[in-house]
């Protein structure tokens, strides 16, 4: 067993150092695609219950309140699983907390498939949701560990945007196997990705900056040393020196002694990491309120305010989805040119105008609740995985999976009470006001992001974050 001692600042600033000259390659692209495959399927997870719920509620003779308690009791799981997975991960490491997220996600599935009750179905779906709410921003402090500054951006949300793409994925499987099959064997297709966790540990190495952090530096050299090698072999030249001034011991923080800097809940809201954890609470919080509070509802919206069929209800949802792709690429295309703040503030903005136009419109009929809320997904759906990125950002090594952890379980607070005040609000049978709440908590979330968030892009992690 490995005990961890105190870092050393010089071996912290050496493994800086080294990533910041290793070019972006296959092995990157390697790690990325076996990292990302666990949450393109816990993604895929996550959006299950909300085309299994017109179903269920069918099956099971469910009340509306009944509904949105099962559509919820996962996002409690995740904003549970959010903060444990994020202190744990700051002990024992990345990727030891993804297997484990992953393994147990899979276990969860193969219990839904078999469950007959609604009280067992949310019991294990809680479960199931503190495995999803733990591995996802655990994998995204992981991805930005390993990545240099220099067009961070553009690679870490390349793989992000494995998550929208396995709600969408999951929606065109849904739409096809749930009419056919039922919602059961929708359960039973997403057990099957569980054996990633053998794959993670065995293929993906442990954060070297994770690794230095925690003393452990004969590791930490061994591991990046491997990363070196791996590179040099997929691109076929040597590596570039190590700039001597990016390598050098920056020293402690202005008025703090040597290994005095805090950590854990404290240090997020010590210094200027108390600021960085509201903001990004906020956004976190008003970007997803907004989006579970659309998506969450819309397949049961098109059914019983439309009278759609429940294939059509599903389709419709899922072109929804498949527009918020499109806003998520257009972003990891464009956000280390226009910057973190600037792609933040006016995706939240853009989404507010397109959900208050549909409000103002009366939102009359399912053609015009499609194309509305699939022009909102563009922005929503971008700005939300542009936090992705920026989260980990924030946070120094010492606590940057806590501080991605605290912004995903903010995630699912907003998660948890976007359905729930939607649910509320569309019990009256209208539909226009729902889309002037969401509408209203999306105008918020951009003037946060307007006035308060640091820019980061361009920036190696230990400027931002010493």
């Amino acid at each position: 067993m490995t005990i961890d001692v105190s870092p050393d600042p010089a071996v912290r600033a050496a493994v800086a150092a080294r990533f910041e000259r290793l070019p972006l390659c296959r092995w990157h692209v390697t790690v990325r695609l076996i990292v990302g495959a666990v949450t393109f399927f816990e993604a895929f997870d996550q959006l299950l219950i909300a085309y299994a719920l017109p179903d269920l509620r069918h099956e099971w003779h469910l009340t509306t309140s009944a509904s949105t308690l099962l559509l919820t009791v996962g996002s409690v799981g995740m904003l549970v699983g959010a903060l444990l997975s994020g202190r744990l991960a700051d002990r024992i490491g990345r990727v030891k907390v993804i297997a484990l997220c992953v393994a147990l996600s899979s276990l969860a599935n193969l219990v839904l498939a078999v469950t007959s009750s609604p009280d067992s179905f949310m019991a294990v779906r809680f479960v199931q949701g503190l495995a999803i709410g733990g591995e996802v921003p655990v994998a995204a402090t992981f991805i930005a560990e390993i990545t240099r500054s220099h067009q961070r951006g553009r690679f870490v949300l390349l793989y992000e945007l494995v998550f929208p793409a396995g709600l969408t994925v999951g929606a065109l499987v849904a739409a096809w196997v749930v009419p056919l099959l039922g919602w059961r064997w929708m359960y039973v297709i997403a057990a099957v990705p569980g054996v990633l966790c053998v794959l993670v540990q065995r293929a993906v190495p442990e954060s070297p900056r994770w690794l230095a952090e925690h003393g452990r530096t004969e590791e930490a050299a061994r591991v990046m040393s491997e990363i070196e090698a791996a590179v040099e072999r997929v691109t076929g030249k040597p590596l570039p020196p190590v700039p001597a001034a990016l390598a050098a011991d920056p020293g402690p923080l202005p008025g703090t002694a040597p290994g005095q800097a805090t950590s854990g809940l404290r240090g997020l809201f010590s210094g200027r990491y108390r600021r960085r954890t509201l903001v990004v609470g906020a956004l976190w919080f008003t970007g997803y309120f907004v989006n579970y509070g659309i998506t969450s509802w819309l397949p049961t919206i098109y059914r019983n305010r439309y009278d759609l069929s429940l294939s059509d209800a599903l389709l419709y949802s899922t072109v929804t989805s498949c527009a918020g792709l499109i806003g998520c690429l257009a972003v990891a295309l464009t956000v280390d040119r226009a910057g973190r703040r600037r792609v933040i503030t006016l995706s939240l903005a853009g989404s507010a105008v397109m959900l208050l136009v549909l409000a103002c419109l009366g939102a009359h009929t399912p053609v015009q609740v499609l194309v509305w809320t699939s022009l909102a997904a563009v922005f929503l759906f971008g700005s939300n995985i542009c936090l992705y990125l920026y989260t980990p950002e924030l946070f120094p090594t010492r606590m940057r999976a806590l501080g991605s952890s605290v912004g995903g379980a903010l995630n699912r607070l907003g998660v948890i009470l976007g359905p729930i005040v939607v649910g509320m609000v569309y019990a009256g049978g209208r539909v226009s006001p729902v889309f002037v709440v969401l509408g209203a908590v999306a105008v918020v979330g951009a003037v946060v992001a307007a006035i308060g968030a640091d820019e980061t892009a361009g920036r190696r992690l230990e400027e931002v974050s010493p």
